[in-house]
């Protein structure tokens, strides 16, 4: 019997020390309602088994396609405090990438509610850990591991460029907003991983268009997310845009379109999307 009960209060002590080192142990590893905030982590966390466990979701959360019928809670800048806390969560998750503003930040730890902001880089590195992190807060870590899996042998399957294009993308909502992707964005980052380079390299983030910057970039691959090709009618209605038609890839019609955020996310689909984009681009 006291074998027994030194055993127990081993066994307590033990529990306490881990859970001194680390005090999310617990939030991790019970069942939660979970909102999150960048599609990219909603793809991981179905990944990771933990979908049942998804209250809200913003706009950019659209695969799989069962994130669809999960509460909205805004895009980026407009997502409100309110309608997060509406959906009652345990654990909000997001990304340092979201653009999110402050204060809803600031809002959402006064409540005492847990935010967690994971880190994320746009590479095949910086996936892989995302994915690691993920899973090791949710005590996931088998699940992340298979991701890992999946995506590197994905990405063993992209093909050597032997001759680099210049590759450009324009980010459109109808023609009257058209912007042009700069260095350091994800898709600048995803244009180098297949090989291949950004036809504009002397500003960072998104500017818009002009006919005389595309003129002078002369970019031989144009890419558009699919929703922003359908909103300038298409390639024909594309090549309508000032300038657009005295590109090398106009001349030629090399337009290629993805879904946003399946060549944008640099989640567990991201060798997937690559290889897609490479042979688009091919």
């Amino acid at each position: 019997m006291r074998i027994t009960i030194l055993s127990r209060v081993s066994s307590v002590l033990i529990f306490s020390f881990f859970l001194l080192l680390n005090p999310n142990l617990i939030i991790a590893a019970k069942s939660q309602r979970i909102v999150s905030v960048s599609g990219t982590l909603s793809e991981i966390l179905v990944g990771l088994g933990l979908e049942s466990q998804i209250v809200g979701v913003d706009v950019t959360s659209t695969y799989p396609a069962s994130m669809e019928k999960l509460p909205k809670v805004g895009h980026n800048r407009s997502i409100s405090a309110e309608g997060i806390l509406a959906l009652n969560p345990d654990v909000i998750v997001t990304s340092d990438q979201s653009m999110m503003s402050a204060s809803v930040l600031k809002q959402l730890n006064s409540t005492g509610k847990k935010v967690v902001t994971f880190k994320q880089e746009f590479s095949e590195e910086g996936t892989i850990s995302l994915i690691r992190e993920v899973g090791a807060y949710f005590n996931a870590k088998p699940q992340a591991e298979k991701m890992i899996k999946s995506l590197k042998a994905d990405m063993a399957k992209l093909p050597k460029t032997a001759a680099p294009k210049k590759l450009l993308f324009i980010y459109a909502r109808g023609t009257g907003t058209l912007m042009v992707s700069g260095k350091n964005t994800s898709l600048d980052k995803m244009f180098s991983l297949i090989g291949h380079k950004n036809a504009v390299t002397d500003f960072t983030d998104f500017k818009p268009l002009t006919s005389e910057s595309l003129l002078a970039a002369n970019p031989d691959v144009l890419v558009l997310f699919s929703s922003g090709l359908e909103s300038v009618d298409g390639i024909d209605g594309l090549l309508k845009v000032p300038g657009i038609a005295y590109t090398n890839a106009g001349k030629n019609r090399k337009i290629v379109s993805m879904d946003g955020q399946y060549l944008t996310g640099f989640g567990p689909r991201l060798g997937k999307a690559a290889l897609e984009l490479a042979q688009k681009v091919k």
